[in-house]
């Protein structure tokens, strides 16, 4: 069984702004500055909880020139997270005070949540969910990821995926949502029938990642989706955790992420400087040259 949500990668538009939001209005913790592996020039931040747990991380490619992203059938809906019960009028207070806008808090499947945007667009909730914390420090901090999202045209062949190849369990219905579990984490598919595809770029999710222990429960769910007919990457080594890829069959991209190595393979104070995998250590000073300046950050 998959072991619940690992990370969530979005795309942002200017670093700074999305680094400033995201530890500044929202107090989550930069746990690592690195580049996309993928594309060196671009940075890459990982956000997470003290000790970058899998199931707190939210991480970003920053595009400075990116248009905004177009919703649509084939993504994931944006961003949810559990906060403290009785924590969202605070939480509404903090977000009015920086000019966000935020509604009034609204139920889902029984859950008290509240809902807003970031500078550049992407969708967010906080979900009431967590428990109280003594600690007044923590009283209305993020505790982890909550829940995904994914809009689907066809959202019966998603379905059939998410419950006869990736174990979910289906759980409830509110109107076109319905509510599948996997190791006590929500995923709810809205059947969008007609809608276009989405664009994805600056304000959007790019993939889901879900937990798998190590690597070898990974290769099991990688010979088990070739099986079923998927097309699955090779093993991608991350630094910080092993990944394979793949599409569900409306389109959205998943990823099974190991739980390990973790973030501290290459320094104790997490998300202080800028970390480079060992094959583009030759190239830093080009990457750094080529990379946005961001005010306070250590080489």
């Amino acid at each position: 069984m998959l072991r619940g949500l690992h990370h969530v990668t979005a795309f942002a538009g200017d670093a700074q702004t999305n680094l400033d939001f995201y530890t500044g209005v929202l107090g989550l913790r930069l746990i690592k500055r690195t580049v996309n592996f993928d594309d060196p020039g671009t940075h890459h931040f990982y956000f997470g909880d003290a000790n970058g747990t899998p199931g707190t991380i939210l991480t970003f490619f920053p595009w400075p020139t990116a248009p905004p992203g177009l919703a649509g059938a084939g993504q994931a809906a944006g961003v949810s997270f559990a906060v403290p019960k009785n924590s969202l009028g605070a939480w509404t207070d903090r977000l009015r005070q920086a000019r966000i806008a935020v509604g009034a808090p609204r139920t889902r499947f029984g859950e008290e949540f509240i809902e807003f945007r970031d500078p550049h667009g992407l969708p967010l909730e906080l979900f009431g969910t967590a428990p109280e914390s003594c600690d007044p420090s923590l009283a209305q901090a993020i505790v982890r990821l909550h829940s995904a999202t994914l809009l689907e045209a066809d959202a019966d062949r998603t379905f059939c995926a998410l419950e006869n190849t990736l174990g979910f369990r289906r759980v409830s219905n509110e109107g076109d949502r319905t509510r599948f579990d996997v190791a006590g984490t929500p995923l709810d598919v809205v059947a969008t029938p007609g809608a276009g595809r989405g664009r994805p770029s600056a304000g959007s999710v790019h993939h889901i990642a879900w937990r798998a222990a190590n690597q070898a429960e990974q290769n099991q769910w990688r010979v088990r989706l070739v099986e079923a007919g998927f097309g699955v990457t090779r093993v991608i080594d991350r630094q910080y955790f092993r990944s394979i890829y793949f599409r569900e069959p409306g389109g959205v991209l998943f990823e099974i992420a190991t739980d390990g190595p973790g973030f501290f393979i290459d320094e104790q104070k997490l998300g202080e400087a800028l970390k480079l995998p060992p094959w583009l250590e030759p190239i830093r000073a080009s990457l750094e040259r080529r990379l946005p300046p961001l005010l306070g950050a250590v080489k």
